[in-house]
């Protein structure tokens, strides 16, 4: 992101300190290291914030800090699973394969001309706060993910993984889980074709809840998570910012839940799947008529991760003005 961008970010009250209530720009990074940031509130470790500033070059702004705390989040950078991730790296390259790691989702050709686009993504925690939301919007990111590869989603399926079937905690999440996953699909139309359910000890207090989606395109309807072209007007549409804010739902990667800890339950997306059935209308009428260069969907780090993703996988900065940002208005 560009300077003007960081600084229109930099108005936030991140804490008790010296740097709360005041527009913390890059030049007063650079002129005051030795402020306190509240790194530690935000889920950053110091051996984490020491790395942030040795990549800067000086402290971060409140607002870097803010985004660097959600994108090194558990939620958005997998700090537990990506030593595992990696190997997929590592497989033999296939001509089948048309798009592979980096982007939004997968893509592989199927013969005549078609492709089929699919992923598969964890919504664990959110579900535990929230079992119904929590897993309602799981099915809701991994469809935008699906139509943002520029494909018609047309299918959803489920893997799930509870505690002892006859465990408190189990009834209390699972039913909510299965109508979220259920629910959501079926108010965008799309059918769930398989699933599977175990349960076992390990999982009590920390289900696991796995959607896939499957989309169908032509090999020319790929699109990509790329900001390229300089001048070009970058929108931001669908539902209005929520409650979950530039965050996402980030905070809710934490390591632990307990009664001590803050209220997590706010920060649970609260899925709308009759806009997203608009949405993804929307976005197929725009690929066909040619008027995408790039595009990102906001997943768990919000404006954070798109605005950022997008400008980093592009050739350019992006210039980023939240006040044109449409909020939801607060209950």
């Amino acid at each position: 992101m560009t300077n003007s961008a960081t600084e229109g970010l930099s108005d936030l009250d991140t804490g008790p300190g010296r740097l709360a209530n005041r527009l913390d720009t890059v030049d007063l990074a650079a002129s005051t290291p030795d402020d306190e940031q509240p790194y530690s509130e935000l889920g950053l470790k110091a051996d984490e914030y020491a790395r942030i500033k040795d990549i800067l070059g000086r402290r971060p702004t409140t607002a870097e800090l803010a985004m660097y705390s959600v994108m090194w989040s558990e939620h958005c950078s997998y700090k537990s699973s990506k030593v595992h991730l990696r190997q997929f790296g590592d497989l033999p390259p296939s001509d089948a394969l048309l798009v592979g790691i980096g982007e939004n989702a997968g893509v592989v050709d199927v013969g005549d001309g078609y492709a089929v686009t699919f992923k598969v993504e964890s919504h664990n925690h959110p579900s535990y706060v929230e079992p119904y939301q929590g897993a309602a919007t799981g099915v809701g990111g991994i469809v935008r993910d699906i139509l943002t590869m520029g494909a018609r989603p047309v299918a959803v399926m489920d893997s799930l993984r509870f505690g002892r079937a006859d465990a408190p905690d189990t009834a209390r999440v699972l039913p909510g889980v299965v109508a979220g996953v259920g629910g959501y699909g079926n108010c965008l139309g799309l059918p769930n074709i398989g699933g599977e359910l175990l349960f076992d000890d390990c999982y009590a207090g920390n289900p696991l809840v796995n959607a896939l989606c499957v989309g169908v395109m032509r090999h020319e309807d790929v699109r990509l998570a790329k900001a390229e072209g300089v001048g070009n007007k970058v929108i931001l549409f669908g539902a209005r910012t929520g409650g979950d804010g530039i965050g996402g739902v980030s905070v809710l990667a934490s390591e632990t839940f307990d009664a001590e800890g803050p209220a997590k339950r706010p920060s649970v997306q609260v899925g709308d799947p009759f806009t997203e059935k608009l949405l993804i209308e929307a976005c197929l009428e725009i690929f066909a008529a040619d008027l995408v260069t790039g595009i990102q969907d906001l997943g768990g780090a919000g404006l954070s991760c798109a605005t950022s993703e997008l400008a980093s996988a592009g050739t350019g900065g992006m210039h980023v003005d939240l006040d044109t940002v449409r909020c939801a208005t607060a209950p």
